[in-house]
């Protein structure tokens, strides 16, 4: 007897299906057309074919910009990470204690954007501000004006403060996750605490660390409002990331051809680089078991 299916169960997800389509489809699409043309104005166009991703991919300013936009969002990754980690870790597991520390670590998230940057604007001002006057008190010139060292080091700690807690609520779920036998199992086996971590706590997180990884690096390789409320780009561009580059050629200049493509770089990069990350984790995932199981 063949079995019948129901597929009108498929119109359940029609409604889903439109929105994405308005919401990020058609704008796709519209992104693709303007990167092949030179758009003049509403009713003057022509074709270009490739012409602008070449000019693109050769801008010796994007090409800087694209490293800067790397350095920043490894070394963030570098320093979140294993710091969200450690947090998690140290955080109660129980008690009053541990809803007060889930509170407190939540509220930078619940800081909007902008926000943030102009709390770090007013915060290392050399005349009123308490990071500002207190680093210029022990005897440093701190300037994020004029010094660009200054200037990518308060970005780094705007952005550690502001998303090390997301990276440390994710892997406290992921440790209030693991079943208690396991530690029991570790306890009875007098294993250290390094072995506690390594092979039963760190595996599990695997998952968490996954989604925090790849949430982290994708935001911070379009950041652009913390970085242009605090320092603008400057001094000079040495703080200019990507984001604020396509910002200036799409709205400060009006070039639709040319920020299109390089839009489609920039979307295409972020998708490469995360396809690598999860890759990587996942197969360093698979490792671990088949040694554990070997």
């Amino acid at each position: 007897m063949n079995k019948v299916y129901n597929n009108r169960a498929w119109f359940l997800i029609l409604p889903m299906l439109l929105l994405v389509a308005f919401s990020a489809i058609i704008p796709l699409m519209t992104v693709v057309n303007y990167s092949v043309q030179d758009v003049f104005d509403a009713n003057t166009r022509f074709f270009t074919g490739t012409e602008w991703f070449e000019v693109m991919l050769n801008d010796s300013a994007l090409q800087a910009a694209l490293l800067r936009q790397f350095a920043f969002s490894f070394t963030i990754l570098a320093i979140e990470v294993p710091l969200g980690i450690g947090i998690a870790l140290l955080m109660p597991k129980r008690g009053w204690q541990a809803s007060a520390v889930l509170i407190l670590i939540t509220l930078p998230l619940l800081i909007p954007w902008n926000v943030v940057g102009s709390i770090w604007q007013l915060f290392t001002r050399g005349d009123i501000g308490l990071m500002g006057v207190g680093i210029r008190e022990l005897g440093y010139p701190y300037n994020i004006t004029r010094n660009a060292t200054d200037a990518w080091a308060t970005i780094i700690l705007m952005d550690v403060w502001h998303w090390t807690p997301l990276i440390a609520l994710l892997c406290y779920s992921g440790l209030r996750s693991i079943p208690d036998a396991y530690y029991q199992a570790a306890r009875i086996d007098r294993a250290s605490k390094w072995a506690v971590f390594r092979y039963i706590q760190l595996p599990k997180l695997t998952n968490v660390l996954v989604i925090g990884v790849l949430l982290r690096f994708m935001h911070s390789f379009m950041i652009y409002a913390e970085p242009f409320v605090l320092t603008g780009g400057g001094p000079g561009s040495s703080t200019t990331f990507l984001s604020q580059s396509l910002t200036t050629m799409a709205i400060g200049q009006q070039d639709l051809g040319p920020s299109a493509a390089f839009s489609l770089i920039y979307f295409l990069i972020i998708l490469l680089v995360c396809w690598v990350f999860y890759t990587a984790i996942m197969n360093s995932q698979k490792d671990d078991t088949s040694q554990g199981g070997a």
